[in-house]
């Protein structure tokens, strides 16, 4: 399809049918930059070329890039679904949610067409009749559980050809961890009953595996053959400390996959709980990528169709800390892939909530570890930093950088934040607050222009008198840093740099990393910067703007419950300082005031029921 200009686009939309199926939007590279399904692809691809006031700012950049779009007609909105999902993981576009590095995740894979079986590592699922078990996160994850496996049951790692004619098994024989089936020291029956017990242990049936192995330990025992009951007692012990150390007991003896969400800026996880007949027999951590300003619900269903596109097995049922979106058409697929109903949750209380609320705990820490152990690394951490004065053509590695940004929502409980880095690792201490005084109305860029008069405005001075004392400057507005990061692009760049000219500070090198699509621009350059997504600079500025945004905003947030307590109840005509205390004393909140009723309030001291009536009206 021709590139096309916004009214060419909105005409396409318009003539594409009414059917469901999946659009894929290029751009004018002719790179994939979206895909996207819809139960009638008219109504959805139309959309995006209506008014721009009525798209969230993602859809808004997603739209500004569009040159082409593409279709494809399927028969049902759940092969559409699953053709989504499979377009998503072959392309990679830049604005879906997609599993971070999703090149083929691993599995492990026991071929049962082979006369004797090995338990190996493979990244592909194929229609062989192999028994699949992932996917695993990464192949530390796998090779972990395949050690795990190789520890516990005596199968050959080898890949020689079996004959049997051996004259010596090899050492893994001696340690046991082979049953010696290339020196006939065991039948085929004794090997396929240990892969048996493998396939029951990677599907979480520990307690069947050590049922049988007791059984057979039995057997040996009364037959004599204490030596091969010495081991199988042993084995049984290495499986029961080893479930030990991994099950966490839930009530119902259901299998269910257990997902929790955690996300912190541009960055976003999901941890997974493997349950298997009532036990967390394991979990695993996938990071995922373009889920800046996604719905929570967007992200999770994003992640669950790509996950459950390759996953080896589907259990029956699917616990989520939140409703998604297409849950029902998702509930629908699994079923069909598992042959069975398979039920999609939310729970909202008891045991199974706890679960879930397990889940988002530990995809919280995940994702803080991540960041912990990225930022602990000097390694990377100098890396970044040596990057960043070549991208930017900085005199030296920047060792201290400042980042501000604004909070704001039109204008109002306006805040800007300050955080530093040095030597790339935040230094709380030395973060700053700055509640905007002298700017009305909805300009961030007089915004970010105040709070950078109010840094610098001292900083020459407090140099100069430190100099002449003979000190150096501190850790405290004295200090100058080495690059100043504003969140935003050119235009914050441009306001940034007058008023940091004008303060004397215009020599400190500056730069602006604009959300879009993480770009650098810098002040007389008209072309922005863009660094490889792979770059430790990349993360690093991300991780630094993520900072600055998350202490702006939660400043912003405080700030904007107080005045909002404020404004609504004293918005309210006859309700002065002390009516309002009563109510709060009274309900202990502005949302237990709205959700009261009229008798209630009106109950309240100082209160009549027409002035209860007009506080109701006011909230």
């Amino acid at each position: 399809m021709a590139t096309a200009a916004p009214n060419q686009l909105l005409e396409q939309a318009r003539a594409l049918p009414a059917r469901p199926g999946v659009y894929i939007f290029r751009n004018a590279k002719g790179d994939v930059i979206y895909v996207g399904k819809a139960a009638s692809l008219r109504s959805r691809v139309r959309s995006y070329f209506g008014s721009p006031h009525s798209l969230e700012p993602k859809t808004r950049r997603l739209v500004e890039k569009i040159t082409d779009v593409e279709y494809v007609v399927t028969a049902s909105a759940q092969e559409a679904l699953i053709l989504e999902a499979s377009l998503v993981k072959r392309h990679q576009p830049f604005f879906n949610v997609r599993l971070k590095d999703d090149k083929h995740y691993p599995y492990l894979k026991i071929d049962l067409s082979e006369e004797w079986p090995r338990v190996e590592i493979t990244r592909r699922v194929l229609d062989d009749g192999a028994r699949y078990f992932g996917p695993y996160a990464s192949a530390g994850s796998v090779r972990r559980t395949l050690d795990l496996v190789k520890k516990l049951f005596p199968w050959r790692s080898c890949t020689k050809t079996i004959t049997g004619n051996d004259p010596r098994p090899c050492l893994d024989y001696y340690i046991q961890r082979c049953i010696g089936p290339c020196a006939s020291l065991c039948s085929k029956q004794e090997y396929d009953e240990v892969v048996r017990q493998v396939i029951l242990f990677l599907e979480g049936r520990t307690e069947e595996v050590t049922r049988d192995l007791r059984r057979s330990m039995g057997e040996a025992s009364a037959s004599l053959e204490y030596e091969r009951a010495a081991r199988l007692r042993d084995q049984v012990q290495a499986i029961e400390r080893t479930t030990e150390r991994q099950v966490m007991e839930v009530v119902e003896r259901v299998d269910m996959d257990v997902f929790g969400l955690a996300r912190e800026g541009a960055e976003a996880g999901v941890q997974v709980f493997f349950v298997r007949q009532g036990n967390v027999i394991g979990r695993d951590t996938f990071a995922l990528d373009g889920a800046t300003d996604e719905p929570e619900a967007e992200v999770l269903a994003s992640f669950l169709k790509q996950f459950y596109q390759s996953a080896a097995y589907v259990p029956k049922r699917v616990l989520l800390p939140f409703p998604v979106s297409d849950q029902t058409l998702i509930q629908e697929w699994l079923s069909q892939r598992r042959g069975k109903k398979v039920e999609v949750l939310a729970p909202q209380r008891g045991d199974k909530r706890a679960l879930v609320q397990t889940a988002v705990e530990n995809a919280r820490e995940s994702l803080q570890v991540a960041r912990a152990k990225w930022l602990a690394d000097s390694g990377k951490a100098r890396e970044a930093l040596e990057q960043l004065e070549e991208e930017l053509n900085l005199p030296s590695p920047p060792q201290r950088i400042e980042c501000y940004d604004i909070s704001n929502i039109q204008g109002t409980s306006a805040v800007g934040s300050m955080v530093v880095f040095v030597e790339g690792r935040p230094q709380p201490a030395e973060y700053r607050r700055f509640r905007i005084k002298s700017v009305a109305g909805p300009d961030d860029f007089a915004m970010l222009q105040e709070v950078l008069h109010r840094r610098f405005k001292r900083t020459a001075e407090v140099i100069e008198e430190r100099a002449k004392a003979g000190a150096e400057a501190d850790g405290s507005f004295g200090a100058v840093p080495d690059l100043v990061i504003v969140d935003g692009g050119k235009g914050q760049v441009s306001a940034a740099h007058d008023e940091m000219r004008n303060l004397g500070v215009g020599h400190i090198p500056l730069a602006g990393l604009a959300k879009r699509f993480e770009e650098l621009y810098v002040k007389d350059v008209s072309e922005p910067i863009v660094l490889p997504r792979t770059s430790q600079a990349l993360y690093l500025v991300q991780r630094i703007r993520d900072e600055a945004h998350r202490f702006a905003i939660t400043y912003h947030r405080k700030l904007r419950a107080k005045t909002g307590m404020r404004s609504a109840l004293d918005a309210v005509p006859g309700v002065g300082p002390k009516r309002k205390k009563a109510l709060l004393r009274k309900f202990g909140s502005l949302k237990a005031v709205r959700e009261a009723g009229v008798e209630e309030i009106a109950a309240t001291p100082g209160f009549t029921r027409s002035l209860a009536e007009k506080v109701l009206a006011g909230l």
